[in-house]
């Protein structure tokens, strides 16, 4: 999907735009989840095959299906247009504390409210609750008309502050803080530097590669050129990455999943708690500060997202493709689609609502 529009859309308009793929998301997602289930099911000798080939802990067709659903969505950041967010504190400012503070604080206390006698499955969750958005959230902001040019600036300054900070705060979380509260610690096992390698591996390549996708690319054909005919062939390839590598995750996981629904129902309710409390705090905090709809609700979004492709490639580089903390990795997109879909409607409801008179509500 383009990022190149700065007026606010209708809601039609915005739906109209999006291809049969972006529409029908969650179907296909629901529909890779169970296509891997019944992989996994009924395909033996699935799990000894997709392990052969490893890089570190990762099989090379997951790290794959990673770096494809990675790449196209960094490839779409106007990396240039950096300053501009810079320059509006408020916006930049509620951005850094509801992604960098608020964010991982929260899922830190749900995934021990809810789950503190799962210590994998609440790693996992920790994990998610560290890896800001910086995909999907894209299509999200787009379809509540939110501000594009904010959403793509905010992505890129999460996309580097996660290169930057993602170890430090992956030790916080997981050893300082639990020891400071009395809590149990994570294994002996774990290793900081496997995150941060994680990172930069999941993270670090695609950004690189769509930084420089990006200014090669307008620098011999133009930005028109680059948003209008480059893009919309490059986009899809995000979605075809994220369907590929459910379907893997979840022949993976099958025997956990089906074994174990207790335990992702367990998993689900502290997410789904963690999605409507970040977005609801980010909305009416965005608007305290006096953001108009459109700042406040790519506020929102960039709140309550979370890049469960980086939070699901650290959590198998970390602790293994079948790992608990995978499984929460995976379980989070389950999750997140629906319940950010449904809030897009919350949004395009709320903006009337909360924003009268404001030029940048869209209209029916």
């Amino acid at each position: 999907m383009s990022n190149t529009a700065t007026a606010p859309a209708t809601h039609q308009g915005v739906m109209k735009d999006l291809s049969l793929l972006d529409r029908w998301l969650p179907a296909w997602i629901l529909i890779a989840m169970l296509a891997g289930l019944l992989l996994g099911r009924f395909v033996p000798g699935l799990n000894t095959a997709l392990e052969a080939v490893k890089i570190g802990e990762v099989s090379v067709p997951i790290a794959i299906g990673l770096l494809v659903m990675m790449y196209p969505v960094l490839a779409k950041v106007r990396y240039d247009e950096t300053h501009r967010i810079a320059g509006d504190r408020r916006l930049l400012g509620a951005s850094l504390v509801l992604n960098w503070i608020v964010g991982p604080a929260l899922m830190f206390a749900l995934a021990w409210i809810f789950l503190p006698d799962l210590p994998e499955y609440r790693t996992g969750l920790i994990i998610v609750g560290l890896a800001r958005c910086i995909a999907m959230v894209l299509i999200w902001n787009d379809l509540a008309c939110g501000d594009r040019e904010a959403a793509a600036v905010l992505v890129a300054i999460n996309s580097i502050f996660q290169v930057i900070a993602f170890g430090a705060l992956g030790w916080f979380y997981l050893q300082v803080l639990p020891g400071w509260l009395g809590l149990l610690t994570t294994s002996a096992e774990f290793s900081v530097w496997s995150i941060v390698a994680s990172v930069l591996v999941f993270l670090g390549i695609p950004l690189v590669a769509g930084f420089l996708t990006r200014t090669l690319g307008e620098k011999a054909k133009g930005r028109t050129w680059y948003e209008t005919t480059f893009l919309p062939n490059l986009g899809p390839w995000a979605l075809y990455g994220l369907l590929f590598t459910i379907v893997l995750l979840f022949a993976l996981q099958g025997d956990a999943i089906t074994s174990s629904p207790w335990d992702v129902a367990r998993i689900a309710v502290p997410l789904l708690a963690y999605f409507v409390l970040m977005f609801g705090i980010g909305l009416l905090a965005s608007r305290a500060l006096g953001l108009t709809y459109a700042k406040s609700t790519t506020v929102a979004f960039t709140a309550a997202g979370n890049n469960f492709e980086l939070a699901i490639a650290v959590a198998i580089g970390t602790f293994g493709v079948t790992s608990g903390q995978a499984l929460a990795g995976v379980v989070g997109p389950l999750i997140e689609v629906p319940v950010l879909v449904a809030l897009v409607y919350v949004s395009l409801w709320a903006g009337r609502k909360l924003f009268p008179g404001d030029a940048t509500v869209p209209t029916r």
